[in-house]
């Protein structure tokens, strides 16, 4: 029987995708306690990576958004195999980073971030909002335009 989670996710239309393997020397999550720390996810999905640039060159805004998404997409994805297939297990999302490949003057990390911040909100409700940091980065990963790891509290 599927839970509240996984029918508010049915409801919004949203398939959540395979957890992404690891690519180096590193787990795609750790459970401590009641605690799961997601490691950064970029913006991958069936037909490979998307968003791949410089926000403020070549990407905008918009699609900067729509990365950060996708990198939430896959920690949710992380964050289910960490509860053993019930997001109900899910009592609050506790932090998020994201990290912007930007240039130099670009300003709107706040912007960007928003799209996996909204996500969380949209999926978990008044448990996804959560304290954040959006930071620019010089570069990041295979070039993409976002990089985003969490902390979530879970039951």
């Amino acid at each position: 029987m599927p839970g509240k989670i996984d029918a508010r996710l049915k409801a919004l239309n949203i398939t959540l995708p395979e957890p992404p393997a690891p690519v180096a020397s590193y787990v795609p999550y750790v459970v401590s306690g009641n605690l799961v720390f997601i490691s950064g996810q970029v913006p991958l999905s069936t037909q490979g990576l998307q968003y791949v640039g410089v926000v403020g060159k070549d990407i905008s805004v918009e699609d900067g958004q729509a990365a950060a998404r996708l990198c939430a997409l896959n920690l949710i994805a992380q964050l289910k195999a960490a509860c053993n297939g019930d997001l109900d297990r899910v009592r609050r999302c506790v932090k998020l980073t994201v990290f912007v490949n930007a240039t130099p003057e670009f300003a709107k990390q706040p912007e960007v971030a928003n799209g996996a911040s909204d996500l969380m909100v949209e999926v978990f409700g008044d448990a996804g909002r959560h304290s954040r940091a959006a930071v620019g980065a010089g570069s990041l990963p295979r070039n993409v335009a976002a990089e985003v790891e969490a902390v979530f509290e879970i039951a």
